[in-house]
């Protein structure tokens, strides 16, 4: 896959002023390098593997977020290398990010993902458990909960508007009750349906095949 140099350039203007979160698991540090050169300077990793090789390699400007399903296990990996962490979905990770967090001395943004359509084959929280989680997180001083993540169903994108203004309507409900977390970002929206997403609110968009080509 190479970067769609064009294509890069018009979906930056078009998510303005969300942040667009270039999705790099099908390219390598020198397609990054030519993201970066179209003014793309958020790049999201699937893989703890795949980004620790494309973080040696790349020495540009840009900031990394870590977009996929993250095991509890190599959280000690990233956690000093990346700005944002979207995949927070369990009890366990929260307490091991918050274990790796003290012993390296770092405040860690992270997003809880919510599994708003209740998928089976998604992870996340549910819409009821937010408010225990919210209560859970209380006690892990050194997490900044920057606000929510989510997937939509695999379905045409019109029909996903409905989980996207739910998961907005849970984030403001949330930033009522929690004031005292950041709770200002909704990670929503891929290449299919992040038009939507952004009507229904996303400030975070995290696209991939958009942005290339074969």
């Amino acid at each position: 896959m190479y970067v769609n140099e064009q294509a890069v350039k018009e979906i930056l203007e078009k998510v303005k002023p969300a942040k667009l979160v270039a999705a790099t698991k099908y390219i390598d540090e020198k397609e990054i390098e030519k993201l970066e050169a179209c003014g793309c300077l958020y790049f999201g990793e699937n893989r703890v593997q795949a980004f620790l090789d494309k973080y040696e390699q790349y020495h540009g400007q840009g900031h990394w977020h870590f977009i996929g399903t993250l095991q509890k296990n190599k959280v000690k990996y990233i956690i000093d290398k990346v700005d944002l962490i979207h995949s927070v979905n369990s009890y366990h990770l929260i307490d091991e990010l918050e274990k790796q967090a003290k012993k390296h001395d770092l405040k860690v943004h992270i997003l809880l993902q919510v599994n708003i359509a209740r998928e089976e084959s998604k992870h996340g929280f549910d819409i009821e458990e937010m408010d225990e989680v919210m209560n859970y997180l209380m006690k892990c001083p050194s997490l900044i909960v920057d606000g929510l993540m989510m997937m939509a169903p695999n379905i045409e994108p019109e029909d996903t508007r409905i989980y996207f203004r739910q998961t907005r309507e849970l984030l403001e409900r949330l930033k009522e009750t929690y004031p005292q977390y950041p709770l200002h970002e909704l990670s929503m929206g891929m290449s299919q349906d992040y038009q939507i997403a952004l009507e229904e609110g996303a400030t975070i968009v995290r696209i991939g095949r958009a942005l290339f080509h074969e």
